[in-house]
């Protein structure tokens, strides 16, 4: 390790986990360069409506994890194309769920320890984030079926719980287009795709930070989630930081807070 505390770190780029030869899912691998006792890892997840973005957007708290110890993972998976009638929903939960069972089928190679993984989201990736601490495979006919979709920990930046409560265009028509058709039309799926419809006392601990001036997910859907969780007996914990809107949580804001979570619940003892 460096005499700053941070230590020396390595990135590989564009790493296939799947997909097909016409249209793979990949990722970029952020970790430290010593590698002689397994890691525990982070499945980095972007926004962007699961319309946009890309795992570039996740590059600034990749290398942040890697300084501090940790092997991060920012991953793409499928954006929806309405136009055409492609990747709609669940295609997106499916792709998140098979690059964490793609780590753990390949933890040994990447020096992981696959019992040590978490999720880190940003609005939509944090919906996608509270999914994989929340259910199981959802589909086990898909690859690596025999491995756990679930991680041991949550981080969710002001992330989505409740697609349905977007009511008013242009959200609530990106979401129709994503989930093909309205909650009258749909309803399963509007369920399906809600965190809140799968928490229960398996689910994994979660840090979820909303900032109090978000005008692009309401501040409602984080305080839901939250509340939802404890009920169940969750251990979460929850940050409102004033003054922040939706783009403002990057790695200086909350940084500080995600390493304190992620290191008591992934490193005890290490």
């Amino acid at each position: 390790m460096s005499p700053s505390g941070r230590e020396p770190i390595e990135v590989e780029r564009r790493a296939i986990f799947g997909g097909e030869p016409d249209e793979p899912l990949v990722l970029d691998l952020y970790r430290p360069v010593e590698r002689l006792r397994p890691r525990p890892a982070v499945v980095l997840i972007h926004g962007g409506g699961m319309w946009t973005g890309s795992r570039a957007d996740m590059a600034g708290p990749g290398g942040q994890l890697a300084e501090a110890g940790y092997v991060a993972l920012a991953i793409d998976y499928r954006l929806v194309d309405a136009a055409a009638g492609r990747h709609r929903w669940p295609a997106q939960l499916d792709d998140v769920q098979l690059a964490v069972r793609w780590v753990r089928a390949n933890a040994a190679r990447l020096g992981v320890d696959p019992d040590r993984l978490a999720a880190y989201g940003w609005s939509a990736g944090g919906q996608l984030a509270a999914l994989l601490g929340t259910r199981d495979t959802r589909d086990p006919t898909l690859g690596l079926a025999a491995l756990s979709s679930r991680v041991a920990s949550v981080v969710v930046l002001a992330g989505d719980v409740d697609l349905a409560a977007y009511t008013q265009p242009p959200a609530s028509d990106e979401v129709a287009a994503l989930l093909g058709g309205t909650p009258d039309e749909v309803l399963e799926l509007y369920r399906d795709s809600s965190p809140l419809s799968w928490i229960d006392r398996r689910s994994a601990p979660f840090l979820v930070v909303h900032g109090t001036r978000d005008r692009v997910v309401p501040l409602a859907q984080s305080r839901r989630l939250v509340a939802a969780l404890r009920r169940a007996g969750i251990e979460t914990s929850y940050l409102e930081l004033a003054d922040a809107g939706h783009d403002d949580l990057g790695w200086s804001r909350v940084g500080p807070a995600v390493l304190a979570f992620l290191d008591h619940h992934l490193r005890p003892g290490t």
